[in-house]
């Protein structure tokens, strides 16, 4: 086997895929998203841009790789929730962190960014639910099938309506602006819907 086609080219390439996807967060946090070029997340990444072309078709596409990375777990594991027990407790947990999350600058950017070619592009949209939604949704759907053996929930209670209940508000709320993304806020949303779907 040649040389570059070895452990060192291997290397190589995931050392560009990470310049690159880390110039394109830094690229999206710093312009307009629609200055954003591939050129110029070339040109910070250091590579040529038939280097990002080979890997991925579109700007679109890179920025989804580039918010898709942050989820990834460094032990390949995969996504779970904490499950301590209390079900409230550990809701709350995580809906704090997904508020901070919403409103941190750079992460705000980013998921606009892709919101907006998400509604336009299809496939994209494909790939987003397929690599992102869907795990997820299964890592919160396990930790409230949880709530429900233990007699937190309501055994019969419909998990996609319950994570509706819970996500929908606050993505409407960082979508249009309309209010503080706050712990108290996420508090707020974990204690209506578990009055909504508690036992």
């Amino acid at each position: 086997m040649p040389d570059e086609m070895g452990p060192g080219h291997s290397r190589r390439k995931e050392r560009s895929r990470q310049a690159i996807l880390a110039a394109t967060r830094a690229l999206v946090a710093e312009e307009p998203y629609e200055k954003v070029t591939v050129e110029a997340i070339a040109a910070r990444a250091g590579v040529g841009k038939q280097t990002i072309y080979r890997r991925w078709p579109s700007k679109s596409a890179v920025v989804f790789a580039a918010l898709l990375a942050l989820s990834e777990d460094a032990d390949g594991e995969s996504i779970t929730l904490p499950d301590t027990g209390d079900v409230e407790a550990d809701l709350k947990l995580v809906m704090r962190a997904s508020v901070e999350e919403f409103a941190d600058p750079s992460f705000d950017r980013l998921i606009r960014a892709l919101t907006a070619e998400v509604a336009t592009d299809a496939a994209l949209a494909d790939e987003y639910r397929e690599k992102l939604a869907k795990p997820l949704d299964k890592a919160k759907k396990a930790r409230l099938r949880s709530a429900q053996r233990a007699g937190q929930l309501d055994a019969e209670a419909d998990l996609d309506l319950v994570l509706e209940v819970l996500y929908a508000p606050l993505f409407q709320r960082w979508l249009h602006r309309s209010g503080p993304l706050t712990a108290a806020y996420a508090d707020s949303l974990v204690d209506v819907t578990l009055r909504a779907f508690g036992p």
